[in-house]
């Protein structure tokens, strides 16, 4: 069983700071047993970064991927995902994200896609999702989760060449089936896991401060430094980056 005043001092030693910034991922179940569960990761993050400080976590209105039928096969597709109602009790962003979003001192935004944000600049969620934590010096926290849970990442995608997002869309008779609307649709995989490869820089480059907390692994680093590599990957090298080449 790991205590709530374990895991303040793992977090305190990571480098979890009053008054930092911070963008939170989690997997409450990678903890084995917590003390008082996701209401203690919250209350504990909140204790250590007070008020003068910010988190943020993903409110993402989506399910957790759905078993793909033959037809779907078929069709191509690789990832089927429902989009959720905005009052809906879980998602698949974990027990500590679903938790949070729905406290009343915490901003969330009823869009798909959202973030919760809580503390001074938390109403920030509301209207820029992850922009301050990434233009202020914020810090990510993965709790149990890796880079593939690392949501500031999707912020620079927008420089990806257009024929590398295109190779992986959806047609109409995929959309058909599947409004947009309602469903968060994949059309094949890249060849490799990119955001591994940016992971492993990070990690070179002594970015990426880990601990264990109990059976749970912490990776702590700052936001912008990760988001970078990323970011100079797709600019110099995005075929490569996604095997494509």
């Amino acid at each position: 069983m790991v205590t709530k005043e374990e895991l303040k001092k793992a977090l305190i030693e990571l480098g979890v700071e009053n008054g930092m910034i911070l963008e939170v991922h989690s997997s409450l179940s990678s903890f084995g047993k917590l003390e008082g569960g996701a209401d203690t990761v919250i209350e504990t993050l909140k204790e250590v970064v007070s008020e003068e400080g910010s988190i943020f976590m993903p409110a993402l209105r989506l399910s957790r991927e759905l078993e793909l039928s033959e037809a779907d096969k078929n069709l191509g597709i690789t990832v089927k995902i429902k989009i959720l109602d905005p009052d809906a009790e879980r998602t698949a962003m974990g027990i500590v994200a679903d938790t949070f979003r729905k406290m009343t001192d915490v901003y969330t935004g009823r869009d798909t896609i959202s973030t919760s944000g809580w503390g001074k600049h938390g109403k920030e969620a509301l209207t820029g999702g992850l922009d301050h934590a990434i233009k202020n010096g914020g810090k990510a926290l993965l709790l149990g989760v890796d880079i593939y849970k690392f949501t500031a990442m999707h912020y620079v995608e927008a420089i990806t060449p257009k024929d590398i997002t295109e190779k992986f869309a959806t047609n109409k008779e995929i959309d058909n089936l599947y409004p947009p609307d309602k469903w968060f649709i994949e059309a094949g995989h890249p060849p490799v896991k990119a955001w591994y490869t940016i992971q492993k820089k990070a990690y070179e480059k002594g970015l990426i401060k880990e601990a264990y907390i109990g059976s749970c692994k912490a990776m702590f680093f700052d936001i912008l430094s990760v988001v970078s590599i990323y970011e100079n990957e797709l600019k110099t090298d995005p075929y490569g980056l996604w095997g494509m080449k």
